[in-house]
């Protein structure tokens, strides 16, 4: 981890002392365990003038708005997550339930008392995938075998954030893509291809360094996702042209 974190602060420095405006840490880079989505840096190296950015909050953004706006109740699980955490207090806030899978009742209730008071009850712990065998929207932030998605009823959508993507096993289910934006057309220079997306589609998360610059924003975007600017990311990406990728 030392070494990795090493490497990742000297590309930050590297790209503050050429004068970078936004260097968006994308992957596992920004992985919690590892340096707490960029929090490390930032907190070691308070001068820096290029901001630091996780990109995380467009994720969820994407994700959030693949799911239908009737849906009254979802299954979520990596529930406690930074990603997950988000999504399972914006949708409570919409008043839609959200079957949490997670063993540690702490890390529930640390997230749901982050919740407005009328809104925590929309916030359920469960502890078995079983819990899900009557929701058809499931939103996979940790990997799960096919017996796992067994569970799932028929017609079920798999939304995901998880890396490498589920099996699509079931074919009386459908599966939604990682989290993907489509540049605008006007833009050049890209020389390659990321992971498995098309030329001109980048991760939601590295579109949402690119959306940090655009909008010339200062702070930098490391930690805990601010649940509050999900909406003004996804606006802010929509208004430069940048479109969501979903095989919804």
């Amino acid at each position: 981890m030392e070494g990795i974190n090493k490497r990742i602060e000297e590309a930050i420095l590297r790209a503050d002392r050429i004068g970078v405006k936004v260097i968006s840490l994308a992957a596992l880079n920004k992985n919690e365990a590892l340096n707490g989505g960029g929090t490390l840096f930032v907190e070691k190296h308070p001068d820096l003038k290029v901001r630091v950015v996780h990109g995380n909050t467009l994720t969820a953004a994407v994700i959030l708005n693949e799911i239908p706006k009737d849906v009254e109740e979802v299954f979520l699980t990596g529930a406690t997550s930074k990603l997950g955490r988000a999504i399972a207090l914006y949708l409570c806030r919409r008043r839609v339930r959200v079957l949490m899978l997670t063993l540690s009742t702490e890390r529930f209730q640390k997230i749901q008392r982050e919740a407005p008071a009328d809104c925590q009850n929309y916030l359920v712990q469960v502890t078995k995938y079983q819990a899900a065998q009557n929701c058809k929207t499931w939103i996979v932030g940790k990997w799960i075998t096919p017996r796992q998605q067994g569970w799932a009823p028929s017609g079920t959508h798999f939304h995901q954030f998880v890396v490498p993507p589920i099996l699509a096993f079931r074919r009386d289910c459908t599966y939604g893509d990682l989290a993907a934006m489509r540049l605008p057309d006007d833009v050049e220079g890209l020389g390659s291809c990321e992971y498995t997306m098309e030329r001109g589609v980048v991760h939601a998360c590295h579109a949402g360094g690119v959306v940090h610059q655009l909008e010339g924003w200062t702070h930098h975007e490391v930690g805990a996702i601010d649940v509050n600017r999900i909406d003004i990311v996804w606006k802010a990406a929509l208004k430069h042209g940048l479109r969501p990728v979903s095989s919804m």
